[in-house]
């Protein structure tokens, strides 16, 4: 009898045993999504970079993704997608899974310009995307030939005002920060050129060095060596302050000329409906990052300067670029297809 009732008692155990492994496991079983939503990043993220390998955009994202692997434990790899002024990028990222492990390295073209120069986008920059941090702005320099007499901004106006529709200024193609920075600055200083868009910074440059054109509006990784060299003359900067690699050529603003005022940037976006505690991890090291001084450096020799906006500072910015080339781009005519 005695043999009996243990017998019972053990396999009564077993099935309590079985039963609580079962309940354990369930649980587990619950608990497992929200583990993992906390370990995020749990595998590598995909930072797709509108442009080939080797460019500015390029060279950008890949310091951003090292230092963030490297330093805070996020995985981070590139992922490079050219083609049609960054929007075939743009729309990869605008279908993704909103994970948290596909971001754009969005452009002043992909965000604030495309959505005016191209007759159909197949994504849309304010609904599709939110906007997380800005990483770096490059002001374009205001160059002429050398030889050209201008000394100033100012010498350049009155002599643009004399003989309207003398001056060419060259481009690295219609639509491109170059052609547009050009445009913006006529319709603040009340002067017409005479627009010569080429396909790419380097045959624009070439020309403008061999006297072919008079002027163009491009970035330091253009101009700069051939400024130091003295076959270029620097006017002024478009951006807001001096450039550190340039420190004695004025701003637009000081040469008479606020509202003319650019930059090209480039910053971070998720696509829409990103989890906000994903975003904000992503925020809090990005602006770790731009406070590094080695990566200050590195923005510095590419010509440009950190971009420390995030979340809604950097979604106003954003918006307000949209307006501003929005009528910049109407008043000019410029479309790309």
């Amino acid at each position: 009898m005695f043999r009996h009732f243990h017998q019972s008692s053990l396999r009564a155990g077993r099935k309590w045993a079985i039963a609580l492994t079962m309940l354990t496991m369930s649980l587990c079983g619950i608990a497992s999504p929200a583990s993992a939503q906390a370990a995020y990043p749990f595998k590598p993220v995909t930072l797709v970079v509108p442009g080939p390998p080797g460019g500015i955009t390029d060279q950008l994202g890949r310091l951003v993704a090292a230092r963030l692997t490297s330093h805070f434990g996020i995985k981070v790899i590139v992922d490079n997608r050219p083609g049609a002024g960054g929007n075939v990028a743009s729309e990869i990222v605008a279908r993704a899974e909103p994970d948290g492990y596909t971001i754009l390295l969005g452009t002043q073209g992909t965000m604030a310009t495309n959505q005016y120069l191209y007759k159909a986008l197949r994504f849309d920059p304010a609904k599709d995307f939110v906007a997380v941090h800005g990483l770096m702005s490059v002001p374009n320099i205001l160059v002429v030939n050398s030889h050209l007499p201008y000394q100033s901004v100012k010498e350049l106006v009155t002599f643009a005002k004399a003989h309207p529709g003398k001056l060419t200024v060259s481009s690295a193609g219609n639509g491109t920060g170059t052609h547009l920075a050009a445009e913006l600055f006529q319709a603040q200083a009340g002067v017409k050129f005479v627009h010569i868009p080429y396909k790419g910074s380097a045959p624009s440059i070439n020309d403008l060095l061999g006297g072919q054109v008079d002027m163009t509006f491009d970035y330091p990784a253009s101009t700069l060596a051939q400024v130091q060299a003295g076959k270029l003359r620097a006017l002024a900067v478009t951006g807001p302050t001096r450039l550190p690699l340039l420190p004695q050529v004025p701003t637009i603003a000081e040469g008479g000329y606020p509202d003319a005022q650019s930059t090209s940037w480039i910053g971070l976006f998720f696509p829409a409906r990103t989890s906000t505690p994903i975003i904000k991890t992503w925020q809090d090291q990005v602006g770790r990052v731009l406070q590094d001084g080695a990566a200050i450096e590195a923005i510095s020799k590419m010509g440009g300067m950190p971009l420390p906006l995030s979340g809604e500072r950097f979604a106003s910015f954003v918006q307000a670029e949209r307006i501003k080339w929005k009528a910049t781009i109407e008043r000019s005519g410029a479309t790309i297809d």
